[in-house]
């Protein structure tokens, strides 16, 4: 593996909103941000129609949030060696075309009396084969508008767009639930792609071809996307330390949503407004990273951040005594791990750009996709077979101490003993 020395450094001293002259970048963003507060609503919404339309089991919820993150597993690594051979745009067009139609047809199957259990599970399904193409697409896209010194930049807004959204989301998707029912608030969702499918197409700047490479075999080069990441000590501990992040916050995430619904008897504007307060977290983290990465080890932010978000959910099972202790308590918990959250996606997504060319960037992260919302698919349905078995108070307390002794083990993983992000990596030969 070669690697070329940047003229400067990655992170800049001046870093006083370069992007805002990109105009490709912010159109994108833009929309991306959109697309993001729709899915948010989604995330909420979704497993309440489950729960409200169906009275769905905790299996049922858990299943329905399996089959929306099983697709990762399955489809992302042939979809990222699939991508990277194509332009990246188009793609992302046409996916988010089948996102818009499908949620939109939600609502229109609850007005037609045709929405069920079954139907629910395989407009979920299939939305989320859909999302695996999207998602092993546009972050690879962001280097094509972007300059690597601009990376961290790029991504703290992006991290912020999230963030911002995980913070007004699920408090608009409670507050449309209760105002039109939850199978109606899923049109915003569907009109959310719709705009950001136009903002797509207003981007000016023209992908690069891929070169061509002769005969090329799909599954060699899935091949040399796993190897990329785990020959490399530090993509794998990476790869690693997001499964377990995700299976952890899914699978809280999916048991409390249980446990608030029909044991501490939350409506649903109270459960958007726990995650709108502590999504605060998030937005905070994603503000400062690009200053913590700056003025402390990048090895140490990391593992702090990443720490916190594993740590959280040990305080919902501690939470007792009246009912707004117990909500302020649930909303600590959730900001603790947002805010770790916000922090660690701009520390690990500007690793991951910098130690992968662009010839292997979708097959890096569709690899990724498939270990990350792989977690987030064995922890729904771990959630609901927990649930279902010990019940919810006591499935909380199993995850929780699971999700602690991960965090234990982040101190083994190489990337907490880097003092700066290397050096970009221009070179796909392997070791």
């Amino acid at each position: 593996m070669s690697v070329v020395e940047p003229a400067d450094p990655v992170i800049s001293d001046d870093q006083t909103g370069g992007l805002w002259r990109n105009a490709d970048f912010v159109t994108f963003w833009t929309g991306e941000t959109v697309s993001l507060f729709g899915t948010q609503v989604t995330t909420l919404a979704l497993p309440l129609t489950a729960i409200y339309s169906f009275r769905a089991s905790a299996l049922e919820v858990g299943v329905l949030r399996f089959v929306q993150l099983a697709p990762y597993i399955g489809f992302a690594l042939v979809f990222g060696a699939w991508v990277d051979r194509h332009r990246r745009r188009p793609v992302m067009v046409w996916t988010n075309v089948v996102r818009m139609i499908l949620i939109g047809l939600i609502p229109v199957l609850h007005w037609a009396g045709r929405l069920d259990m079954p139907v629910l599970l395989t407009v979920a399904c299939v939305v989320g084969v859909a999302s695996v193409m999207y998602d092993v697409s546009w972050m690879p896209f962001v280097p094509s508008i972007v300059d690597p010194r601009d990376y961290v930049e790029a991504n703290a807004k992006m991290a912020f767009s999230t963030s911002a959204s995980s913070v007004a989301g699920p408090g608009l998707a409670g507050f449309l639930v209760a105002a039109l029912g939850a199978p109606v608030t899923l049109v915003v969702d569907s009109f959310s792609y719709l705009f950001s499918i136009a903002t797509l197409l207003l981007v000016r700047r023209e992908e690069p071809v891929p070169p061509p490479a002769g005969r090329r075999h799909l599954g060699q080069e899935v091949r040399t996307g796993l190897t990329w990441v785990f020959a490399r000590p530090m993509l794998r501990w990476l790869a690693i330390g997001g499964f377990w992040a995700n299976f952890s916050m899914v699978t809280v995430w999916t048991v409390f949503l249980l446990y608030g619904t029909y044991q501490l008897r939350f409506s649903s504007f109270t459960l958007g407004l726990i995650f709108t307060i502590s999504s605060v977290g998030g937005v905070l983290g994603a503000l400062i990273a690009g200053r913590v990465m700056k003025r402390f080890p990048l090895g140490l932010t990391y593992f702090v951040s990443l720490f916190g978000l594993l740590i959280g959910p040990v305080v919902i099972v501690l939470a007792a005594g009246p009912r707004p202790v117990v909500v302020g308590l649930m909303i600590l918990s959730f900001f603790i791990t947002s805010f770790g959250l916000g922090i660690a996606n701009v520390v690990v997504v500007t690793l991951r750009q910098v130690t992968t060319p662009a010839s292997l960037m979708s097959r890096m992260t569709a690899c990724f996709r498939m270990l990350l919302f792989g977690g987030g698919a064995v922890g729904g349905l771990a959630a609901g077979l927990l649930a279902t078995w010990v019940g919810d108070k006591n499935a909380l307390i199993v995850i929780a101490v699971v999700s602690a002794g991960a965090a234990v083990l982040l101190a083994l993983s190489p990337v907490t003993r880097l003092r700066e992000l290397p050096a970009p990596v221009l070179d796909a030969s392997l070791d």
